[in-house]
Formats: structure tokens, C-alpha cells, sequence
């Protein structure tokens, strides 16, 4: 955008000049990253696009052309709904409570006839937006240390808990490091986020014997010592972490990682695909999807920096803050650094509801990059 396209606002609702600003180098990113995922799941089912590589690069074509038509949309549009979108998932995540689905021990969906829909996925963007047009609307002073900051915590700890107790504690955890991440990059007081520090670190061993499920408390202690029960709970971990070692510096080769081609690793299309790439391309094969996520990050963090409207940074930061949760906590998950929660590899993993929620958040970010010059309201008629 020129400088003189400043002066023309009336241009810059212009079709042509939206998908201009469009950032297609994050766009291509993006691909890039769902391209390899395709290309592995190619490969761990015996060199076929059945069951799951036609299927998840037929849902990114889909999602990509969506995470377009999103970007296209004025950020006002965004603006408004937040809120809506917000308490829709609440009510949805209230619903799974009453009337939900159970499915291995959790009950997270919601069956509605054609298809089953986890309301969780909605509010990972649902915090987002909220937060987002909340703190568009805040003093400095409420962002860093205030009473009021009582409605973004609630914003962020109710869902948290309503997750936690499907049980879903991996989606739980994203939920809580998005909102938290949107509140410090808000501004919030040292103080507070020391305090809550302390208060967290008190928490836990309580937290760990009475609250979390036998199962969620089996795999921390499979995480400080998975051979212990090598055959057991901590076979995924063990079989992990010997599928990347073993491919060493350059890897195995394409299509010839033992451990995922023999079915010795669990869940080798989902929660390990990335012990996948590192078996069979290597630390540079693994280092360079890593790589190209980080890109996405910045990238992100690029444009959250250029919009003129508070919503709009905070909204592509908080986007970003849960696809960089995705990658660090899966990334430490397969390592053997973290205990195992469920969390998958963004867009490189097979599954299409959180490649759903993740391109719908790309469509903000996008939306932002396209709309930066878009002033909005000051927010007042905000919560409190």
C-alpha cells in the first residue's frame, strides 16, 4: 500500500486492492506446513493418500480458500462479533455439559445429527476475539493493574475450567496460555503476573492429588519416568524418542522410517507425526518445518504490529499465541520434555477440527494485515 493510498480510503475497499494486501507469504507458510504434513501421512500409510493425506489436503484447500474469503471481511464485522462469537461457545461448552457426547471416557462433543462439533474448538477463537475487543476498549491503567481485569480473567478462566472438566486438559492448557498470553501482551502489571506465579507453583501439588483424573496423574509420572512401564503408559514416549533418534542427522530416508512404517509408534498420524519427520528426514528435516513455523510467527507478529487498532493486534497476537502453543507443547511432548496431553503439531498433524479453528484464526490475522488501516470504535459498550 502506497502512501498516497492513505489518502483514498475509498480505494482500499476496493476487491482487487484486499486481495493485494493479502499476505501471500504467510498464505504460502502456511501451505507449506499442511504440504509436509500430507506428504508424511503419504508415507506412514504404505505410500497411500487413504485414509488420511487426501483427506487433510482436501480439508486445507478448503480451509485455505475460507481463510481467504475471512481476510476480505471488514475488521468492524470481527469487532462486532466478538462478543457474540464468545458467549455462543460458552453456551455451546455449558450444552456439553447437559447433553454431551461421550467418547473414550470424555464427553467433549455435541451430536448434532449430520455431524459432531466440539464447542471447545470455537472458543479457542471465542477468547481471542473477546479479550481482543475488551482490552481495544481498556485504559492503560485497567490493562496493567485494576479491578476490572476481574472480566478478562473470568473471560479466560471459565472456559478453562468448563474444558478441564470434560476432561480435556491439553485444550485446556491452550485456552489458558492464549488468554494469558493476550493479557501480558495487554500490559499486566509484573506484580500480578508474579503473584500469580507463586500462587500457581502452591497450587499444583494439590492440584495434581485431588483434582486431575488417575489417568492424568499416571502420565506425569510416565513423563518423569516412562521405563518404568516400557510396555505400558510409556510406550508412546519411549517409541517417540527412539523414532527420532534414529534418524539422526538427515534421516532414514522418505518412506522408510521404521518405527512409523511398522506401526511400532501410537498415534503416528496425529500426536507423533512430528517424531515421524524426524525419523525419517532427520535434526535438518525437523529443524526446517520448526523453522518455517517460526516464520509463521513472525510473520504473525509482523502484522499484529502494523494494525492501527488495538483489537486488531491483540487479535493476530492471540492467534499466533495458540498456534505457537500447539507447536511448543507437541514439539516438547514428543521429546519426552512434557507429559503427553493430546495436543497435535498445527496443520501438520491429521484432524480436521483444530485445522479448522487455526484457519479461521489465519483468517483474522489476514483480515488484520488486509484492514490495518481500519480505525474502529473506542469499545466503551464493552463488559463493565
Amino acid at each position: 500500500m502506497t502512501a498516497s493510498a492513505l489518502t483514498r480510503p475509498g480505494q482500499r475497499e476496493r476487491l482487487s486492492e484486499k486481495i493485494g494486501e493479502i499476505d501471500w507469504k504467510l498464505a504460502g507458510l502456511l501451505a507449506f506446513v499442511a504440504g509436509v504434513g500430507g506428504l508424511m501421512l503419504y508415507s506412514i500409510a504404505g505410500q497411500s493418500w487413504d485414509p488420511w493425506a487426501a483427506n487433510h489436503m482436501t480439508r486445507f484447500a478448503i480451509f485455505f480458500i475460507m481463510m481467504l474469503g475471512l481476510a476480505l471481511i471488514d475488521l468492524r464485522v470481527w469487532f462486532a462479533a466478538a462478543y457474540p462469537i464468545y458467549f455462543l461457545a460458552l453456551l455451546l461448552l455449558l450444552a456439553v455439559e447437559a447433553v454431551g457426547e461421550v467418547r473414550m471416557g470424555a464427553r467433549r462433543w455435541l451430536d448434532l445429527g449430520f455431524t459432531s462439533l466440539q464447542p471447545s474448538e470455537i472458543m479457542k477463537i471465542g477468547v481471542v476475539l473477546a479479550l481482543a475487543r475488551w482490552y481495544h476498549g481498556a485504559t492503560a491503567q485497567e490493562a496493567r493493574f485494576h479491578w476490572k481485569l476481574i472480566v478478562p480473567a473470568a473471560m479466560v478462566g471459565v472456559p478453562v475450567l468448563l474444558v478441564a472438566h470434560q476432561p480435556d486438559l491439553g485444550t485446556a492448557i491452550l485456552v489458558a496460555i492464549t488468554g494469558g498470553s493476550i493479557m501480558f501482551m495487554a500490559g499486566l502489571s509484573w506484580k500480578i503476573i508474579i503473584a500469580l506465579g507463586a500462587a500457581g507453583l502452591a497450587a499444583l501439588p494439590p492440584f495434581i492429588t485431588f483434582v486431575l483424573h488417575d489417568y492424568q496423574r499416571q502420565r506425569i509420572m510416565t513423563f518423569l519416568n516412562p521405563e518404568a512401564d516400557p510396555s505400558g503408559s510409556g510406550y508412546h514416549i519411549i517409541q517417540a524418542k527412539t523414532a527420532i533418534g534414529s534418524g539422526g542427522l538427515l534421516g532414514k530416508g522418505y518412506g522408510l522410517g521404521s518405527q512409523s512404517q511398522l506401526d511400532f509408534l501410537p498415534e503416528k498420524q496425529t500426536d507423533f507425526i512430528l517424531a515421524t519427520v524426524g525419523e525419517e528426514f532427520g535434526f535438518v528435516g525437523t529443524f526446517a518445518v520448526l523453522l518455517v513455523m517460526g516464520l509463521v510467527v513472525a510473520s504473525t507478529l509482523r502484522i499484529a504490529s502494523l494494525s492501527h487498532s488495538h483489537f486488531g493486534r491483540l487479535g493476530a497476537a492471540g492467534v499466533i499465541a495458540t498456534f505457537a502453543s500447539y507447536v511448543v507443547i507437541n514439539g516438547a511432548m514428543v521429546m519426552g520434555l512434557a507429559p503427553v496431553v493430546g495436543v497435535p503439531q498445527p496443520l501438520l498433524s491429521y484432524g480436521g477440527t483444530v485445522m479448522l479453528s487455526l484457519m479461521i484464526g489465519f483468517g483474522l490475522v489476514m483480515g488484520v494485515r488486509v484492514h490495518r488501516y481500519q480505525e474502529l470504535p473506542s469499545g466503551r459498550g464493552q463488559l463493565m
